[in-house]
């Protein structure tokens, strides 16, 4: 199993979807688009392909010019047959590769907040064996409407549109499963001065949050990011 991972802004990682993939000794290929790797022209060489978070609003092709190619990449992926896994940012750009639009603002949630699944989510591939309810880290300001044909799968009291399945494995999730405690605590690190910027009660929420929902979401991403792996 090879899979290609476009990382699209420096600092973030593949958490437990790594793990996932490890699980199953997937071969992985990093492009780091952000700084300026060359795109695959197509799909062929890969069994599936994850797109990751950034900074970055999904419809910044100015700042991101390969931002049209990861679209169309993303397309042939799915038209393929081919799974593909959108989070954040990446998620965002597989709803926007499809026809969704991008909201810019207007939609902010940090930390660690509650998801509730759709009816339909109850018998997808990948979020079947999930509670209805659970709490999970949340890291973004932007939206997004669902692609005409996309199946809406998860929503928060924020934002609406938390996940999406387009085809039978294209994946557009706006919540960081991936981001265990572990992984949150290098966040913390790693973009200190913009976290401190933007919510500066974090310190204080962080240990509070973290032992509250912290053990439950770790437990569902990994499950989400295993069915994920297993559905490529």
């Amino acid at each position: 199993m090879r899979v290609l991972v476009v990382q699209n802004y420096a600092g973030t990682g593949l958490g437990q979807v790594g793990d996932a993939l490890a699980e199953v000794e997937a071969t992985i290929d990093q492009c780091n688009a952000h700084l300026g790797d060359a795109l695959p022209a197509n799909a062929d060489g890969h069994d599936a392909m994850i797109m990751l978070g950034g900074g970055q609003n999904a419809r910044d092709d100015a700042h991101s010019p390969y931002f049209p190619e990861l679209l169309e990449l993303a397309r042939d992926f799915v038209e393929r047959d081919k799974a593909v896994l959108g989070i954040c940012l990446g998620g965002q750009l597989l709803a926007r590769a499809f026809g969704g639009h991008n909201r810019i603002g207007g939609s902010t949630e940090f930390g660690w907040h509650g998801i509730t699944l759709t009816d339909e989510a109850q018998d997808d591939l990948v979020f079947s064996d999930l509670p209805l309810r659970f709490p999970i880290f949340q890291w973004h300001d932007d939206t997004f409407t669902l692609p005409e044909d996309a199946v809406r799968l998860a929503g928060s009291s924020v934002t609406g549109n938390q996940a999406f399945r387009i085809g039978r494995a294209g994946y557009g999730i706006q919540f960081h499963f991936e981001a265990d405690r572990s992984l949150v605590r290098e966040w913390n690190e790693a973009f200190a001065e913009t976290i401190a910027s933007r919510h500066p009660d974090w310190p204080e929420r962080h240990e509070v949050e973290a032992a509250r929902d912290g053990p439950e979401a770790d437990a569902v991403g990994l499950t989400l990011a295993r069915a994920w792996v297993a559905a490529i």
